[in-house]
Parts: structure tokens; C-alpha cells; sequence
């Protein structure tokens, strides 16, 4: 997988950050959720074990590309 730096809003690197991929998808890299309710909500709504679920600020995703 290639991936491409599209931006970040954080002031002196590391997270968060959005990457593109050439699989026409993106990677973020953001601050995992270790709250418990909020993990049994979305383990509820389906997330499986395998997976996990990141927190990310809303400004981050203006870089995103269409």
C-alpha cells in the first residue's frame, strides 16, 4: 500500500494525520478510544474485535480529496 501525507492539524507532528492510498481509500491516524461506553456503543452497532475506532478533530478532514 503507497500512501500519501494529505495533512494533519497538529502543531508538532504525530496525530492526527489523513493519509490517501492507492486504493482509492484513506488511512487516518488519530487517538484510539479507550472510553468504555463509548467502545460498548460501538461494539453494539458492530464493530468487530479486530478493529478498532480513532478519535479525530473535524478540522482534519478539509484535507480530504473528493
Amino acid at each position: 500500500m503507497r500512501l500519501t501525507h494529505l495533512g494533519t492539524t497538529s502543531g508538532g507532528g504525530g496525530c492526527p494525520e489523513l493519509y490517501e492510498t492507492d486504493r482509492d481509500t484513506y488511512v487516518v491516524q488519530g487517538t484510539r478510544i479507550t472510553d468504555p461506553h463509548a467502545l460498548a456503543t460501538l461494539r453494539e452497532r458492530g464493530l468487530p474485535d479486530h478493529e478498532t475506532a480513532i478519535e479525530i478533530p473535524k478540522a482534519l478532514l478539509r484535507f480530504a480529496r473528493d
